[in-house]
């Protein structure tokens, strides 16, 4: 120190006048120089990162105001005054030395360098600088040694005559200068004049905030206030900051990740390799690595301070044993103890917050790389992932990112703390420590196993889930066929099958998570034991005095918390590692080709023909057998081109490889212009029905009008409640097959396009209705006319019609022209006539006009008496068809397909019928059933207690009782032993080594020690073992009751409830009862046990201590309340707002053809993204609260640290040092310890939602009971099928109206009755009731005299048999989907498919009956899949028939193969058929008529017809029959 002291001419640094004196001081030189340099070193160290914050900012200036320029004049008088000061020294250079001048110099540069910031802040609109205002409270800090040395000197050093000086007037102004400037730097400046957070209306307060405000979290206090006076709403939340919402993140991720991508695909180019997995991990580094690092850094500070206090708490220690030290050493040790913790708590908090916004941005990043990647990935890529799958990847997987973001820096803050805690720990115990770590290396290995077997558990769980999320979805998509059949027990014991899966790997889980907890306990105290053994016996002399043990069992525990997080951050990385590779591989996968189409203009004027084919083979991904070959096809501009050919022939492929849907092998397509496209099966949004029509176009009213009219919506508008702005559920769950259909149309005509690809349009529409839509929309008269229009089509009317015709035979064009042409030809397009006509045979001969037209043409084309032999032969030809074929995959069976990607929920139209538009009543103000689906229930308030006691339940009240029991004694044995040390430690024997009886006696000690150890290992195992077998009980329990109610709601649930609301149930919230709520509750107990037994050992060691627990107690108390009350609301919100993420998700996914089709995929990935920041908007205040309360609750435990120090302190001399040690050793873990508890605590409160929500679904509406053992019937009933209704009523819901009114009809058994009626008069519900899908209003309907409200629900349902109108199948094997219950042999199995036309389809697969369907049985084409349907009716063959005639994709082949079946198997039966096209029904016994809900007529069809002011007469003419 030489160099200074002749810098300074005075000492630099003088120890006793420093720290041996009663009233210490700093010397001169030390205050002008370390303590006046070191705010200014601090100020250029980090005036770089300030720099870039500047550089960084986009706001526009903030105008001068009094604050900044207060601030600016201060900083210049500072300034002035080290400037005079300079002077000074210059004007005296007798007196004055170099530190006089150049402490002056560092001054002024460092507040011109401060004046020069804040005014490049003001004029780039940033209100606060932490770097300022921790450089001003720095300096200011540092200059109260020179501000009182000053004093004292002045007044008691000094002459009369020397003072007043001007270093002494400076100093006077200087001080308060520097302290007034810190205090102005606590307030946030006036707003900027333009910033992106000043459009924002709710904007979040950080805005306002100050940075002082900010490191405290202050401005977070309003809604903390808010929350506990009252629940939070959604409006009360602010809006995230714009660096946050997906427009911020995904520029610059979406930009690294496109690199990346390209740099892949050039290298595998250039080497002729295949392209390698690109890792997302790289650009989300790139894209969010900057404030990664910062926040690492501040925690890699934040964890060495850990190690300042044991390194104080040894000199206190020395200090209570040391009476003739000044009192004012042992205050200075306390206070030191708390700045440290206080400073470090302030870093972690930092680092914390940080850690959740870059968790944010990267599951914002992820989220919404998932979701394009879903909008554009290829038809073989898709085909292997379904809807639950891809949502798992969103919900699951990226939100692990989320959830681990405050843990990924322990995975080298870890392993650094250990080291640096070995090394202080040598400096105690020396070699020994070696010991200590040999016992730590071996646990490794032990930890590494058992983390490596969890990752494998971990893989098999995820797999587990995904599987039983798959069926899930497929459950509730195919709820109405399950109760329709009365499957629901089988599915239920599938669903239970890959639940006792998952529960297997939770109890092998619990054996692993039970090593684990004894790991945990023992390898800190084996360390401690196996270092202090080692100590004691490697020499006499080493004396395990107060200070080694208690400053090395603090140390030891400081190395507990990096040891007991390693294992956990090690599984927490492992589960990540394994979601990246699934989020890897889904981004990998092949994208449909974006060149498969071209858009050349050029060739499309030159040819007139804005759509065309040239020699074009078409297959559903790489090296699969084609499915269209040798396609040349132009469409000419303005024309309408007709495609058709029978089940399989590739027409909706056709259309699929037109969108560029299908992976093209060879060939050219080429298109120019917009297109829209009606698909097969129609996709409605969860929206109004005016949205799903204007489909984001401007709402122009007088085109809207003439759409709505040409679509023949007009009068289902009237009955809709709220006309066009009744909502239309999940997949137009309360609009019937029609209707969906004319609203899928109606969104594209409205969509103005170029050319129209329509796929079978009028297949789901009634006959008459379909004439006026060919009339005014698609054909020559129609809405059309103009523009280019692909139709494929099952009915042959309108075939005459139109401009050119393409027959499809076996993927091939067979033959193509305009009608009159292919007539002469007699090829295959007469053979689809012919085929046609031998229907129309069957209507007693009134066909109409254009079908006699026709016959005329055909007999012209190929003679009279070969027509009539055809025609008598077209059943059998049909049936070859079909036999023929049976290895192709049919047109629209594949996912991405029109057939395929909207229908991926299984069934396109769940519940097309269950709500139709006659039970709404007129249009009023409040309107009724406007709302279809309701909001989703949120609790408010505190969990209810009922809700734990339910949970405690369900563990079983023995299994909760012995957890706690063990955890007391789990604390018992832990104070034990650290009592013990402290007896140990004050044993005077022990500290004489030549006494006989000293090694009995220390080894006595030590072997005591051990067993204390040793019984907190075994407790720890069992307690942690005992609690996780009746958590996976429970799991069990909750899961099962949820699901048994589920199967058991009425359909009315389903309408009204999104089905990602309820998956939302069975994935996120069981996700959270198997694996967080019990990780979660085992911690608190743990912690809350340990901060009792905390405070019992500090209030024992010092009494005094119990004083301070009371205040401190309360400050802990309201300060966790107001945080519990407003987290647990906030957490309510952000798992509210994700719901709306997973429906729009899966809404999408089914619809992801007609999305690309439109172009509409940027305004999807837009509306994602809102509803993604909508949720982190929920979700950030959350974080932000979770810091908030870390900072307060620490700040109360840092206080006890500093309360405990201090009452040490001052009963000096009256405790031993190894209870002061021991009480301060407690007391560093308290902060911790109260900080996680309310951590836990309100995690557990928040996560206990979940077993609200699963509650909540436990208590849903039920069916009547399934099995009512009161009513029982034979077990051959119905042997007649004798059904009648008597004065039946019916309505879908309390408070709407009766859809049927007072039906009074009887059916004889064996009569065949057709069941007709405009849309909406109510046919669909007559089955709906005959089923008691929905419960009667009124009157009553018999079978065989038995009243069916009296049979219970399970034999009625499985007594009568219903074809339904859309053919559902579920993911398993076909006989699965034929016979779930397994009750028929193979050979009726196969008798039934030989009857219903697929033994040759089946045959032909190489798995036979166990061939595997795909989900919603897509690897059928529709035809086949409704001949399912017809082979589950046959192998049922009950007494009553029901047949809801398909309406949508099925030819007219399949249609008559059905019909056949029909009339020769279930000739006994009686047959209810819901007829469509009437000439299925024309052979009935007789025709209900039903008309607004009521009988208009019934009566045989030939009686009816002779009526000619009869409905049925004008439903017949309509359809062109008479």
């Amino acid at each position: 120190m030489g160099a200074f002291d002749d810098f300074c001419g005075s000492p630099y640094w003088n120890t006793t006048r420093t720290w041996e004196s009663d009233n210490p001081d700093f010397t001169p030189c030390f205050e002008k120089t370390a303590l006046a340099w070191t705010p200014c070193i601090f100020l250029f160290v980090f005036s770089p990162l300030e720099v870039y914050y500047i550089r960084s900012s986009v706001n526009g200036e903030v105008r001068w105001n009094w604050l900044n320029f207060s601030k600016l004049v201060l900083n210049v008088l500072a300034l002035l005054l080290s400037a005079a000061s300079l002077g000074g020294a210059i004007g005296n250079p007798d007196d004055s030395f170099a530190v006089d001048y150049v402490t002056p110099v560092i001054r002024m540069v460092s507040f011109a360098w401060a004046a020069f910031l804040l005014a490049w802040n003001r004029s780039r609109g940033l209100r606060t600088s932490g770097l300022l205002t921790l450089f001003w409270f720095l300096t200011a800090l540092f200059s109260v040694a020179e501000f009182r040395t000053e004093i004292n000197t002045e007044t008691s050093e000094r002459t009369e005559s020397e003072r007043g000086q001007l270093p002494f007037v400076l100093t006077m102004i200087l001080f308060p200068a520097l302290v007034l400037i810190f205090l102005l730097n606590c307030l946030a400046d006036y707003e900027p004049v333009s910033s992106p957070f000043t459009k924002v209306e709710d904007r979040c307060p950080e805005f306002d905030a100050s940075f002082v405000n900010k490191i405290f979290f202050v401005w977070y206090d309003k809604l903390a206030w808010k929350g506990y006076k009252r629940p939070l709403e959604e409006r009360d939340l602010w809006e995230l900051n714009p660096m946050d919402l997906s427009s911020g993140v995904l520029p610059k991720f979406f930009s690294h990740w496109n690199k990346q991508n390209k740099k892949a695909d050039a290298k595998a180019f250039a080497t002729g390799q295949p392209k390698k997995l690109v890792s997302v991990l790289p650009a989300l580094f790139r894209s969010f690595g900057g404030p990664f690092l910062f926040a690492a850094a501040m925690e890699l500070v934040g964890d060495m301070l850990v190690f300042v206090s044991p390194q104080i708490l040894k000199r206190l220690m020395a200090f209570t044993t040391d009476l003739e030290q000044p009192l004012w050493k042992g205050m200075v040790y306390a206070v030191a103890m708390l700045v440290t913790a206080l400073f470090q708590s302030l870093l972690l908090s930092q680092y914390n917050i940080r850690m959740n916004i870059v968790g944010m941005r990267v599951r914002t990043a992820l989220v919404a790389a998932i979701y394009r990647k879903s909008l554009r990935m290829s038809n073989v890529a898709r085909k292997d992932k379904t809807v639950g799958e891809i949502v798992t990847l969103m919900s699951v997987d990226a939100q692990r990112f989320l959830d681990m973001g405050g843990l990924i820096t322990m995975v080298w803050s870890s392993p650094l703390q250990i080291i640096v805690a070995l090394y202080f720990l040598w400096d105690i115990l020396g070699v020994a420590v070696l010991a200590g770590l040999a016992s730590m290396i071996l646990l490794i290995p032990v930890n590494g196993w058992i983390a490596n077997k969890m990752k494998v558990l971990q893989i098999k769980q995820m797999k587990n889930k995904d599987e039983r999320a798959k069926l899930m979805n497929e459950i509730l998509n195919g709820m109405k066929v399950l109760k329709l059949y009365a499957w629901e027990p089988p599915f239920g014991e599938r669903i239970n099958q890959i639940r006792l899966k998952e529960m297997d790997v939770l109890k092998k889980s619990a054996y692993l998570q039970a090593g684990i907890s004894f790991a945990f306990t023992v390898a800190p105290f084996l360390v401690t034991l196996v270092s202090f053994t080692t100590f004691v016996l490697i020499d006499k002399n080493n004396i395990l005095d107060a200070q080694t043990a208690f400053v090395s069992l603090s140390l030891f525990n400081i190395l507990r918390f990096p040891l007991a997080m390693l294992p956990m951050v090690i599984m927490m990385v492992v589960q990540a590692g394994v979601s990246i590779k699934r989020i890897d591989e889904f981004l990998n996968a092949p994208d449909l080709e974006e060149d498969s189409v071209r858009h050349d203009v050029e060739q499309a004027t030159r040819d007139r023909c804005p759509m065309s084919v040239k020699d074009g083979t078409f297959a559903w991904g790489p090296g699969e057998e084609p499915v269209l070959k040798n396609i040349n096809m132009s469409v000419s501009k303005g024309s309408l081109v007709a495609v058709v050919g029978s089940v399989g022939a590739g027409k909706t492929s056709l259309l699929s490889a037109l969108l560029g849907e299908l992976e093209k092998q060879s060939g050219d397509v080429n298109s120019v212009g917009s297109i829209a496209y009606v698909p097969q099966q129609a996709w409605i949004q969860n929206a109004t029905l005016r949205d799903n029509i204007l489909f984001a176009k401007p709402y122009d009213a007088h085109q809207y009008a003439k759409v709505v009219d040409a679509c023949a919506l007009k009068p289902d508008l009237a009955m809709l409640a709220g006309g066009d702005q009744t909502e239309i559920g999940e997949k137009g769950i309360n609009l019937s097959g029609g209707q969906k259909q004319r609203v899928s149309l109606a969104r594209a005509v409205f969509n103005d396009a170029d050319i129209y690809l329509l796929d079978d349009p009028l297949s789901a529409v009634d006959s008459h209705v379909g004439k006026h839509i060919f009339d005014q929309v698609i054909g020559p008269t129609g809405l059309l006319r103009q523009k280019t229009r692909v139709l494929v089509t099952h009915g042959i009317a309108y075939l005459h019609r139109v401009d050119h015709i393409v027959v499809l035979k076996d993927g091939t064009i067979s033959e193509e022209g305009n009608y009159q042409e292919l007539m002469k030809n007699k090829g295959a397009f007469a053979e689809f006539l012919v085929q046609h006509l031998q229907e129309a045979e069957e209507v007693d001969d009134e066909v109409a006009e254009d079908l006699q037209e026709i016959k005329a043409h055909l007999e012209k084309a190929v003679g009279k008496e070969e027509l009539q032999r055809q025609i008598s032969q077209a059943s059998l030809i049909s049936s070859e068809g079909m036999r023929s074929r049976k290895g192709s995959v049919a047109s629209g069976s594949r996912k991405g397909s029109v057939g395929g990607s909207l229908i991926r929920h299984g069934s396109g139209r769940r519940r097309s019928s269950e709500l139709k538009p006659s039970e709404l009543p007129p249009k009023v103000d409040e309107v009724i059933g406007q709302k279809l689906t309701e909001v989703e229930t949120m609790e408010l308030g505190s969990v209810k207690l009922k809700v734990y006691w339910h949970y405690m339940r369900s563990i079983g009240l023995m299994l909760s009782g012995l957890t706690i029991l063990f955890n007391v004694c789990l604390q018992g044995f832990s104070i034990g032993s650290n009592v013990w040390v402290d007896k140990w430690t004050d044993d005077a024997k022990m500290y004489q080594p030549n006494l006989p009886d000293f090694e009995s006696t220390r080894n006595t000690y030590l072997g005591v020690y051990a067993a204390f150890g040793g019984a907190q290992a075994i407790f720890s195992m069992t307690s942690s073992y005992v609690f996780a077998i009746g958590c996976i009980a429970s799991s069990m329990d909750l899961h099962n009751r949820m699901f048994r109610r589920i199967l058991r709601c009425p359909m009315s649930f389903f309408d009204m409830t999104p089905i990602g609301r309820i998956l939302n149930r069975f994935t996120k919230d069981i996700d959270n009862v198997d694996n967080v709520l019990p990780l979660q509750i085992r911690q608190a107990l743990n912690l809350l046990f340990s901060c009792v037994s905390t405070l019992v050992v500090i209030s024992i060691s010092t009494p005094l201590f119990i004083s301070v627990i009371i205040p401190l107690g309360i400050v802990y108390f309201f300060v966790q309340r107001f945080y519990v009350s407003t987290s647990r609301q906030l957490k309510r919100l952000d798992g509210v707002s994700r719901s709306p993420i997973y429906s729009h998700f899966s809404e999408t996914l089914t619809g992801s053809s007609s999305i690309r089709a439109y172009g509409a995929v940027d305004r999807f990935i837009e509306e994602v993204e809102s509803r993604v920041d909508k949720n982190q908007k929920c979700y950030f205040p959350v974080a932000v609260a979770n810091r908030w309360l870390a900072v307060r609750l620490e700040t109360v435990g840092n206080s006890l640290i500093f309360f405990a120090a201090l009452f040490a302190v001052l009963r000096r001399g009256d405790i031993s040092a190894g209870s002061v040690g021991l009480s301060i050793s407690y007391a560093l873990q308290i902060t911790l310890a109260l900080n996680w508890l309310v951590r836990f605590v309100s995690e557990v409160e928040n996560n206990i939602v979940s077993v609200e929500r699963i509650k909540e679904y436990e208590e849903t509406p039920q069916e009547i009971p399934w099995n009512n053992q009161q009513s029982t019937v034979d077990s051959s009933w119905p042997t007649e099928g004798k059904v009648e209704f008597r004065k039946y009523a019916f309505r879908y819901r309390e408070g709407l109206e009766l859809v049927l009114k007072g039906i009074d009809v009887s059916v004889n058994g064996g009569e065949k009755v057709g069941i007709v009626g405009r849309t909406g008069a109510g046919k669909s519900s007559l089955t709906l009731g005959l089923f008691r899908i929905v419960e009667a209003a009124g009157g009553q309907i018999l079978i065989d005299g038995v009243d069916i409200a009296s049979v219970d629900l399970h034999t009625l349902r499985s007594r009568v048999t219903i074809i339904p109108q859309d053919p559902v199948l579920f993911t398993g094997s076909l006989r699965i989907n034929l016979d779930p219950y397994g009750k028929f042999s193979d050979e009726e199995v196969w008798r039934a498919l030989e009857r219903s036309h697929l033994k040759e389809l089946v045959k032909g697969f190489a798995a036979g009956l166990n061939h595997e369907m795909s989900e919603g049985g897509e690897n059928l084409s529709v035809g086949q899949r409704q001949l399912v349907c017809l082979a589950r009716a046959l192998l049922r063959k009950t007494k009553v028939l029901v047949f809801d005639e398909a309406t949508a994709a099925v030819d007219l082949e399949t249609d008559d193969l059905i019909q056949k079946t029909i009339r020769e198997d279930f000739k006994e039966c009686t047959i209810l058929t819901i007829a469509h096209r009437l000439n299925t029904i024309m052979d009935s016994t007789r025709v209900l008529v039903l008309e607004k809900g009521e009988v208009a007529e019934y009566d045989s069809p030939q009686n009816l017809l002779q009526k000619k002011d009869s409905m049925f007469y004008s439903l017949a003419k309509d359809a062109g029959l008479v």
